[in-house]
């Protein structure tokens, strides 16, 4: 059955939006994205998120509110939504979540600000050895149709590679874009040092880490769908190799962390559908501070 995926999108964002941090995803989407011109088109009310260079003083004096410059746009952005579709994505969050439906939905979201700001969204992925593209369009219907394409790929059999798609965006496209990488801490880990830093060299690069559940979190019906079968019981509640696996996930975190930060790449995780648009928002201002120091 086809997901409807625009519709709950949509949902999530408004339930969002209707508590007092108001219209703070839009604002810093804006605030980091947006394009600037010697010429705006009007003032607002300030919003969390927007940049205090754009206030403009003179007005909230007046208005006794704060107001910000609303900016022509030099250009429109392109947004490319790089995504892990192998099959580590059909198993679950440390939130018991699907990692394939938070991954499609954090994609999806940072597709809907997009539109919402008439930027254009592509996507790559790794089928198999395959990189499949999709080139970059406006409007709903390009966003459900890259989000299910996606959906088709993340399942159970399926190979990837991270480093290749990666290159395959290094030697193939020379336009400016905004690189949205979902993937997991595997995925992330599996990113070169050499590849990262040709990536950064022309385009921005944020990451969206969906979380994994831990092998040895103590269930008796834990399945890796790595190895495709299910953990035996006294492996999965073994704590000697709970706190082994803990540890050595630690690991993998912190070194992915080091190796994000030595080429300004900004990173979040995010372990359930429910908490993706603050998230989304504090990958957003991590990035924005990271590039005005």
């Amino acid at each position: 059955m086809k997901k409807d995926y625009i519709t709950r999108i949509k949902a999530n964002v408004n339930i969002f939006a209707t508590k007092k941090t108001s219209n703070v995803l839009d604002g810093t989407y804006v605030s980091v994205f947006m394009g600037r011109s010697m010429n705006f088109e009007d003032l607002r009310e300030y919003v969390p998120g927007d940049s205090i260079r754009d206030i403009d003083w003179k007005s909230s004096s007046r208005s006794r509110s704060l107001l910000v410059k609303r900016y022509v746009a030099d250009k429109k952005h392109n947004i490319m939504l790089l995504m892990d579709t192998g099959t580590k994505m059909s198993a679950h969050t440390k939130e018991g979540a699907s990692k394939k439906d938070v991954a499609l939905y954090t994609a999806g979201t940072i597709a809907y600000l997009a539109y919402k700001n008439g930027d254009t969204i592509g996507s790559a992925y790794n089928k198999d050895g395959m990189i499949q593209y999709h080139q970059f369009k406006t409007g709903l219907v390009n966003i459900e149709k890259i989000l299910s394409y996606c959906d088709a790929e993340m399942c159970l059999g399926k190979t990837n590679n991270m480093e290749k798609t990666v290159d395959y965006l290094i030697n193939n496209f020379r336009r400016k874009m905004i690189i949205f990488i979902v993937t997991d801490k595997k995925g992330t880990s599996s990113l070169t040092e050499t590849a990262l830093k040709r990536l950064v060299c022309r385009h921005d690069v944020l990451i969206c880490n969906i979380s994994d559940s831990e092998i040895t979190s103590g269930g008796l019906n834990c399945f890796d769908v790595g190895n495709d079968h299910y953990v035996p019981a006294f492996i999965s509640s073994n704590k000697k190799l709970m706190k082994i696996e803990k540890e050595n996930n630690a690991r993998i975190v912190e070194e992915n962390e080091r190796k994000l930060l030595r080429h300004g790449i900004m990173t979040v995780s995010i372990d359930k559908e429910e908490e993706i648009v603050t998230k989304l928002i504090e990958l957003l201002e991590k990035h924005k501070h990271a590039n005005t120091r």
